[in-house]
């Protein structure tokens, strides 16, 4: 998800703009100082940027180690002392002279950060001018000057008319002004399309503000189906087979959606 103190940042921005989504893949080492036992590390300190320790929790508590936060998984392997552990990168081991406790020890594989590259929006308009034959994603922050019932539905309402594809919302409050909200939507795609243009001129005409934060070449993404194994524990989920009578499946309806 979005790194909200960034996202805040660069909608107040007032000359910049995202240009490209660079994806960097995640995994943690745990790592010792050279010369260090590896028997006696369970109860030890463990140090790392307060996500990389979230990352980690299962490694953390199989060795029983007690999380220390650090402003960054790389000061938590330069600064590690001897008889303590540090999660981070393959890549610190080299650069701190640190010895492999463990490999691989994240709670999932397959995790990634994204970056957005900033640039002044005037070279944002210059690349994207060369690059137009690409698809784009872009992402856009609306601010309805109406509020109350129905106005993210009206919004949404513009978007499906328009034939745009949403893959994220998020609403940030806007500062020191309770109730009052800002939306910010990643669609499929370019601000020059055509179904675009037509959303931000309805958008436009209906008096709310509009600000696009980040226009970038689309990468491809898989759309698997969810399978049920993948859904957490509880919630209601109506199975086809199943009588819509059944007693034991209304009662857990009852409980998930606390009717």
């Amino acid at each position: 998800g979005y790194v909200m103190p960034n996202l805040d940042a660069l909608i107040d921005a007032h000359d910049a703009a995202g240009l490209a989504r660079v994806g960097i893949n995640v995994s943690f080492d745990a790592f010792i100082t050279p010369g260090t036992s590896q028997i006696g590390i369970d109860g030890a300190s463990v140090s790392a940027h307060p996500h990389g320790l979230a990352q980690c929790k299962r490694f953390i508590e199989r060795h029983r180690l007690h999380p220390a936060q650090a402003s960054s998984n790389a000061a938590a392997c330069r600064d590690l002392k001897p008889g303590n552990v540090a999660l981070g990168p393959h890549i610190c081991g080299d650069l701190y002279g640190l010895e492999i406790l463990e490999e691989h020890v994240e709670d999932f594989d397959g995790a990634h950060t994204d970056f957005l590259v900033i640039a002044p929006r005037g070279d944002v308009l210059d690349y994207v001018a060369r690059t137009r034959e690409r698809e784009f994603e872009t992402v856009i922050t609306f601010i309805p000057l109406a509020t109350g019932p129905g106005v993210v539905a009206n919004l949404l309402d513009v978007l499906r008319d328009c034939g745009l594809n949403m893959t994220s919302l998020i609403s940030r409050p806007i500062k020191g002004h309770d109730g009052t909200y800002s939306f910010i939507i990643t669609l499929d795609a370019a601000p020059w399309e055509p179904r675009f243009r037509r959303m931000l001129v309805e958008v436009a005409e209906h008096g709310d503000w509009a600000k696009t934060i980040a226009v970038y070449p689309r990468r491809e993404r898989p759309n698997p189906p969810v399978d049920s194994w993948m859904l957490p524990e509880g919630g209601v989920r109506l199975d086809s087979s199943a009588s819509t009578s059944d007693w034991q499946t209304a009662q857990n309806a009852r409980r998930e959606l606390l009717w």
